[in-house]
């Protein structure tokens, strides 16, 4: 059966926008201040080059195309894990692993601290799950033959 990609387009966009709500909060309310605070103890100044420019918006659209990716990625796996919640979360911890791999950079690099890093791979777990939740919610098979 063929992927419903206009289904994949609405509950990837959705998907997304929940995960701008979760980012911002986070970071706005929890790890925002520490996570500047890092940065700049790396390099000076280097906290305020992240949201330059048009990083302020190139953020929120990879997370509408990580929202995509998501449930794309959900609607492919569910002929063969089935439809529903627990599919969404597979889905969910298949981009969390490589999201952790990515942000190892950060920690290696020591732009990151060990507890910085734990606390935004916990957050992303959780992102990653309510968003893929709510984007399965969405996607729809196609009826038609």
């Amino acid at each position: 059966m063929a992927i419903n990609t206009s289904k994949v387009a609405v509950g990837g966009v959705v998907a997304g926008i929940v995960m701008i709500a979760v980012d911002y909060g986070v970071n706005k309310f929890w790890l925002g201040a520490r996570s500047m605070a890092e940065m700049n103890a790396y390099k000076p100044g280097s906290a305020d080059m992240m949201m330059a420019g048009n990083n302020a918006i190139i953020y929120p659209l990879l997370d509408i195309v990580l929202g995509l990716a998501l449930v794309w990625t959900y609607a492919a796996i569910r002929p063969r894990f089935g439809p529903g919640p627990k599919t969404a979360i597979d889905a969910a911890i298949v981009f969390w692993i490589v999201s952790c791999i990515s942000y190892y950079g950060y920690l290696s690099s020591g732009m990151m601290s060990t507890g910085l890093w734990w606390d935004y791979a916990m957050v992303g777990f959780i992102n990653l799950v309510i968003a893929g939740n709510v984007g399965a919610a969405i996607y729809t098979e196609n009826t038609s033959a």
